[in-house]
């Protein structure tokens, strides 16, 4: 049986590859759910390490949802309706709970199409870079039915009402510039150069102290939804741990010394 998801570790930083390329790696499949959330978690629970790239085998990033699983009685769709509830919570909503509840940056590596739950997940991540021949679509309304997976919270977050609006009630398709343009990615690259430009990105996201980058991005993720208020508590609390770690005092005397630091995660 082919494993859903492939992990590799190299140092710091681990890379998450969907691994079904042959039905263009869907993430509604309950193996490729259960298989993320154990990689993830287990990263996420190991401070050593510092950054993940998330990837797709194969020509595409994420098809979404497996539409031959969309059928009446089969997939998440129950014959009952209360049930059909119970398996998107059970199910593919766990992911968009998971990836906000994670401390360890994800770094999505778009390389080809992300569709539907597939853009979904890409938006889930902390960064996105596309290959030049990447596409997005949140195309839920294409095949008749609604963002079940957060996309409606997520989309809007990242490129703005006005433009998640256009997208999802249209269904329409985008090129890679056009994401860029609209903030969807931060970076466009040729397809060839893309892991190695992601590698880039989580290496220097690795060579800061893991427990405040950790810590930065669990602020971040709170932004979105809390108060200013509550946030400046969480960053005074937060401060107090940070500089409680010998990694700050490090990066302190480095940059006296004029040397580079040697961070350890103590």
């Amino acid at each position: 049986m082919t494993d859903p998801i492939l992990c590799t570790r190299d140092g710091s930083i681990l890379t998450v590859t969907l691994n079904l390329p042959d039905k263009r790696n869907p993430v509604s499949d309950p193996a490729v759910i259960d298989a993320l959330e154990r990689a993830l978690l287990a990263a996420d629970a190991d401070i050593g390490v510092r950054a993940v790239i998330l990837t797709g085998a194969g020509s595409a990033f994420s098809s979404g949802g497996d539409l031959k699983a969309m059928k009446a009685g089969s997939g998440l769709r129950a014959p009952l309706p209360a049930q059909t509830r119970r398996n998107y919570r059970e199910g593919i909503q766990r992911l968009p709970l998971l990836f906000h509840a994670l401390e360890v940056p994800v770094i999505a590596a778009v390389n080809g199409p992300a569709i539907g739950a597939g853009l979904d997940l890409a938006c889930m991540c902390d960064i996105r870079i596309a290959a030049e021949n990447a596409i997005f679509a949140e195309s839920f309304v294409k095949v008749g039915i609604v963002p079940g997976d957060g996309g409606a919270w997520l989309l809007p977050r990242i490129v703005g009402f006005s433009k998640a609006t256009e997208l999802a009630l249209t269904g329409e398709t985008i090129g890679a510039d056009e994401a860029l343009r609209i903030g969807l990615v931060s970076r466009v690259v040729p397809g060839g150069e893309l892991m190695a430009a992601a590698r880039e990105i989580a290496d220097k996201i690795a060579a800061n102290p893991p427990h405040a980058v950790r810590m930065t991005r669990r602020l971040l993720r709170e932004g979105q939804t809390a108060t200013l208020a509550n946030i400046l508590e969480m960053s005074a609390a937060m401060q107090s741990l940070a500089h409680a770690t010998r990694d700050n005092d490090e990066a302190i005397d480095a940059f006296l010394e004029k040397r580079p630091p040697r961070f350890t995660g103590a």
